[in-house]
């Protein structure tokens, strides 16, 4: 017996497994030979290893922006620690201003194709047609004690030798000296910092960015991070304390990483008071340097020179904007653990939007970032009013936006503060949870938009915001040229690492929270995650496993589908069959009633059936089960119980095919005769059996007149014209165009 037991169960299975005739694909495998695998430093839990390191670097830095020829000047002493298990006999340092050298192979690249007419600014980016000045000149690399170093430049990375090995667990100063000159943001594509000059008044506002030489990272999973530096992918950074001194126009305004350490040197007794009040202010900003004083200030032109000092704590870079044309409004943020001086930069070009709107979309960002992940441990956030990008760093972003002669339309408007939202965001993503934003663009874009675009929901509803539906054209598209997200960030295509990179995986997260794991279960992990790897640098693995981890939900089908390939959500409601439980005693009237039923459906053809629900019910009989069919249970079905329960229900069998490839949970919706209408939403795993169509059976009090897969959008469901039952033809583009022609 046990022997027939074995063989029907095997041949059970036999039965099921070829119930789909199309190539298994695997998808509800572990994706464990896609990432990588744990070890004492990266644990399978997703969280730090007890023997996690990552190495650290201090800076002291005195710099000099000569407004003359825009150059740049500095000197600066690198601690730099070696936390890894590792002796290290050389160092690399990024030379991230080398990249716009003439010559450099990256420059032209990013959008580098000849049409049959092309403005002269695209000429420019094209051919650097205007030549310009570029990249570091070094004029010294010593070690702590005044020894010169040996060093090889390539492009973007230097190579240090170092005289002495550098042992685990021990650290090494470094000296070095450069300049640089600074580049007009207007002649060159992607130009993150830099110059931009304003005819008008003859001033000038500076954006100073990857200005310095910086240490590269050493980790567990690739030992150095040097990759070049090509514009798209952008920087892999280590944590350490800075101070800054840096030396500009007497008249000129400083906004910076860090906190301002000789306050009473730069800035007036006015200036100073106004500060102290803002510190106090939490409902509103409170104007450091008014309108009149920045245009007055427009007009001094000093040639003397002052310096600012700037401390900063555990930051992983250090940026700054120099001008005399800022206005500056500040107010205080409290949040449950720290108050946040929330401050804004602007050139009297970004009047009034600016003054209005900068500093509040500040304070939305801190407060539901801070909501979601951890409280922001900064002292400051600033926003720095600029054109064409929107750039961050540490504690101070460069965001673009402005109106045209003081009028800004709506949508430029909501552009203006989701970019400031956007790059206030990036002080967790990845300038404290510290990814790697050379390798893994999506990583920092991506979790940075999902939470921007949950900002830009809850605090400006009014204003349009990323949903499942934003993704559709884009996974629509060829599949040619769709690249995975699990690309990494140089290797994407210029007009689609924005979908790709930003929002994709914020489409995905969305769906993580809000349709498949749920949003209280989904918030806890998204926490844990990014708390496990505050200050430390997660690996695209460290987030799949924490996700998983925290809501005890199996994700491998949804990490495959969604960043491993270019699959896409289109799911069609092939047929909807309808059924009732004949029942032999039932009243005359009903009798009669069913072989009315009965004999109208005879008289429907078959595609009647197909289509819709004109055809009526098709009768299940239902036999009592013979005492075999039991095997070896001794107790029975309460069979009049059964039939009670079914009695007068409608059954549904459902067909779906998914033609698109990525498996996603199904929601189906019923629409009942009475016009009432409920949801069912089945888990993804109805497709573990077979990845290419599913039949599912429902049952329903009311009789149903229509069903809607994917309702509410909540799938990206491509084709959404293939999702209905009774099935409904789509119009044509000509049927259109003739309808509006005649008038109906």
């Amino acid at each position: 017996m046990q022997r027939i037991l074995f063989f029907a169960v095997m041949l059970l299975s036999f039965t099921m497994v070829n119930a789909q005739n199309q190539p298994w694909q695997g998808k509800f495998e572990p994706i464990d030979n896609l990432i990588a695998p744990p070890s004492p430093y990266r644990n399978a839990s997703g969280a730090p290893g007890s023997a996690y390191w990552q190495q650290r670097a201090d800076y002291k830095i005195k710099a000099t922006l000569q407004e003359a020829d825009n150059t740049l000047t500095g000197e600066e002493t690198i601690t730099y620690y070696n936390n890894s298990p590792d002796d290290l006999s050389y160092v690399w340092i990024q030379l991230e201003q080398n990249v716009n050298k003439k010559g450099n192979e990256d420059f032209g690249s990013i959008n580098n194709r000849v049409k049959d007419s092309m403005t002269t600014r695209q000429m420019q980016f094209l051919t650097r047609a205007m030549n310009f000045p570029a990249g570091y000149s070094i004029k010294y690399v010593k070690d702590g004690q005044n020894k010169d170093l040996r060093t090889m430049v390539n492009n973007t990375m230097m190579k240090v030798k170092l005289n002495n090995m550098l042992k685990s667990g021990e650290s090494i100063t470094l000296q070095i000296a450069w300049s640089y000159p600074i580049t007009d943001r207007s002649l060159f594509l992607l130009s993150r910092e830099g110059y931009e000059y304003f005819p008008e008044d003859d001033n000038t506002v500076y954006l100073i960015a990857h200005w310095f030489p910086r240490m590269a990272v050493y980790n567990d999973t690739e030992g150095w991070q040097n990759q070049q530096f090509q514009k798209l992918g952008e920087f892999a950074l280590e944590f350490g304390d800075y101070n800054v001194e840096i030396t500009v126009p007497e008249d000129h305004i400083v906004a910076s990483t860090g906190v301002l350490q000789n306050t009473e040197s730069v800035l007036t007794k006015t200036q100073i008071k106004r500060l102290n009040k803002a510190k106090k202010s939490f409902d509103k900003p409170v104007m450091i340097i008014n309108q009149e004083e920045a245009e007055d200030n427009e007009k001094q032109k000093s040639k003397k020179q002052k310096t600012w000092k700037f401390s900063a704590k555990n930051v992983r870079d250090f940026a700054f904007a120099s001008s005399r044309k800022f206005m500056w409004d500040a107010q205080a943020v409290k949040l449950p653990s720290n108050t946040v001086m929330a401050m804004s930069f602007y050139p009297k070009e970004g009047l009034p939007v600016w003054q209005e709107e900068s500093t509040k979309a500040i304070m939305h960002a801190l407060e539901v970032y801070s909501e979601a992940t951890f409280d922001y441990p900064y002292p400051v956030c600033i926003s720095v009013n600029t054109s064409n990008i929107g750039m961050e760093f540490p504690m101070i972003s460069f965001n673009g936006g402005r109106p045209k002669n003081g009028k800004i339309s709506n949508a430029a408007k909501q552009g203006m503060i989701g970019t400031i939202i956007h790059e206030v965001g990036h002080n967790w993503f990845p300038m404290i949870v510290s990814s790697d934003e050379r390798k893994w663009m999506w990583m920092d874009e991506g979790l940075n938009t999902f939470l921007h675009q949950r900002t830009v929901a809850e605090r400006y509803p009014d204003f349009n915001s990323v949903t499942p539906k934003s993704i559709v054209p884009f996974m629509s598209g060829d599949k040619n040229i769709l690249r995975p997200i699990m690309t990494t960030s140089d290797n994407e295509l210029f007009n689609q690492f924005g979908a790709n990179f930003y929002l994709k995986p914020t489409v995905g997260l969305q769906m993580l929270r809000n349709s498949i794991i749920g949003k209280e279960l989904f918030d806890e992990a998204f926490k844990e995650y990014a708390n496990r790897w505050k200050y430390k640098h997660p690996n695209p693995a460290d987030l799949f496993r924490t996700l998983e981890d925290a809501t005890a939900t199996d994700l491998n089908w949804f990490y495959r589908g969604w960043f491993f390939t270019t699959d896409h959500v289109d799911m069609e409601l092939t047929h909807v069959k309808w059924f009732k439980v004949h029942e032999k005693n039932s009243n005359i009237e009903e009798q009669k009633r069913s072989s009315k039923v009965k004999i109208e459906a005879s008289e429907k053809s078959a595609t009647a059936r197909e289509n819709d629900f004109s055809s009526g019910p098709e009768f299940i009989s239902m036999t009592s089960t013979p005492d075999k069919a039991y095997g070896g249970f001794l107790s029975r079905l309460n069979e009049p119980e059964i039939r009670k329960q079914l009695s007068g229900k409608n059954i549904y069998e459902v067909t779906i095919k998914n033609i698109g490839g990525l498996v996603m949970p199904v929601s189906v919706e019923w629409v009942f005769a009475d016009g009432t209408s409920e949801i069912d939403t089945l888990p993804a795993q109805v497709w573990r059996r077979n990845e290419y169509e599913i039949q599912e059976t429902f049952i329903k009090e009311k009789e149903v007149v229509k069903v809607n897969l994917d309702p509410n959008f909540e799938f990206a469901d491509t084709d959404m014209d293939n999702n209905h039952f009774p099935k409904t033809e789509a119009i044509s583009d000509f049927d259109t165009f003739k309808n509006k022609a005649s008038g109906n």
